[in-house]
């Protein structure tokens, strides 16, 4: 099937065959036992493919999100799944851009070899939610430490991860002058906090994402694992988000033309009433409009990568980018499942598997209708909702 944006050739090449080597009886044997895939995310490292955005000094290959995204977007059209592990990929991005040199160099090798494993990103908590400004979670500054007090939830990959990088408050909201001020960030050997002032709690969720809830109770936080300035958090975490949601999108992108993929296929298959029910317009034309829609999203995602890639401003095409192939996304799985009837229901098609794996992007790593809002006050000057 043709389809827009297929840069980087080569790569995309290399990961659908090895891809390959995890068909989905691997994930519905994963799903079954809500197991973290552990072959997968070590055979992406080996090969490189997650240390694409690490500079080459740090053992990286130094390439843009240009090439990331084409690495997402065909695992997700293979049918794998790469939220296992897509943050080994851009969290690094707030000690790369933020960190010093000593950071640099202490982490950036280790995570490009695999060594390290830097995936969770703690900022959401069961209070505050998209509201980032409301985190309760404080760090107190004694002598050469912070200790930290409060709590995450929804952090991904935690219990599978050696660092991570924690959005607290250093100053109370009531005490700055704007609601922005006042957080910053830490970077956090889970290693050694274990026990020590974190507790992690898995989350049974409806797909098996190894998402966790987070407890800080006097956890110690050495001082040198402040990345950039105190108080400057929330900016250096919006450089992340950028990323995030431009290779989300691309996810979304795979995940879309894998099931427009399957649902054509199974269309132009299966036969019912002496004939392929893709000769019917009501089968064929919701898998044409699915198309349609997801090219259209793929260069909107395009449009988001070019402006990271060379350092302009970014933030409402990212969103625009998540929103549109998203939805894409969802409307794909919908035709798709429909389109294969009772059978897409059935695990052995794994239609189902990533029916519930997608549905995921309408809500994380932002919501739709934030997304909306941030569209409506920064793009067309509207006032503020909230």
């Amino acid at each position: 099937m043709a389809t827009t944006n297929d840069t980087h050739p080569e790569i995309r090449e290399s990961v659908r065959r090895l891809c390959a080597g995890f068909p989905g009886e691997y994930w519905r044997k994963l799903d079954a036992e809500r197991a973290y895939p552990t072959e997968f995310v070590r055979a992406l490292t080996e090969a490189g493919f997650l240390s694409v955005l690490i500079p080459e000094e740090y053992g990286g290959s130094g390439l843009g999100i240009d090439a990331a995204s084409a690495i997402l977007e065909e695992i997700h059209r293979s049918g794998c799944n790469g939220g296992a592990c897509h943050a080994q990929m851009y969290t690094m991005g707030t000690v790369l851009r933020h960190g010093s040199a000593a950071q640099k160099q202490a982490y950036l090798p280790g995570i490009a070899s695999g060594a390290l494993r830097l995936q969770a990103f703690g900022v959401t908590e069961p209070t505050s939610g998209t509201d980032t400004t409301r985190i309760r979670t404080f760090a107190r500054r004694e002598g050469d430490e912070y200790v930290v007090n409060g709590q995450k939830v929804w952090i991904s990959r935690t219990e599978h991860s050696d660092l991570m990088v924690l959005l607290v408050r250093t100053t109370p909201r009531d005490q700055v002058k704007k609601p922005t001020d006042g957080m910053s960030v830490l970077l956090v050997d889970i290693r050694e906090a274990l026990g020590k002032g974190l507790t992690i709690r898995p989350i049974r969720a409806m797909i098996n994402h190894a998402t966790t809830e987070l407890f800080f109770d006097d956890l110690r936080v050495p001082a040198a694992n402040l990345i950039g300035e105190e108080g400057k958090g929330f900016h250096y975490i919006i450089d992340g988000m950028n990323a995030e949601r431009i290779l989300i999108a691309s996810e979304c992108i795979g995940d879309a033309r894998f099931f427009i993929d399957r649902a054509s296929a199974y269309a132009t298959q299966r036969e019912v009433f002496g004939r392929p029910i893709g000769s019917n317009q009501g089968i064929q034309f919701p898998i044409a409009r699915n198309y349609v829609e997801t090219e259209a999203a793929a260069l909107m995602v395009r449009k988001a990568i070019e402006l990271f890639d060379s350092g302009q401003p970014c933030g409402t095409e990212a969103n625009m980018a998540k929103l549109l192939a998203s939805e894409a996304s969802w409307h794909a799985a919908d035709t798709c499942l429909q389109t294969h009837g009772g059978f897409g229901f059935a695990e052995e098609y794994d239609i189902e598997r990533k029916f519930r794996e997608t549905r995921l992007y309408q809500i994380a790593p932002i919501s739709t209708n934030l997304i909306l809002s941030h569209v409506a006050t920064h793009a067309l000057k509207m006032p503020k909702s909230f």
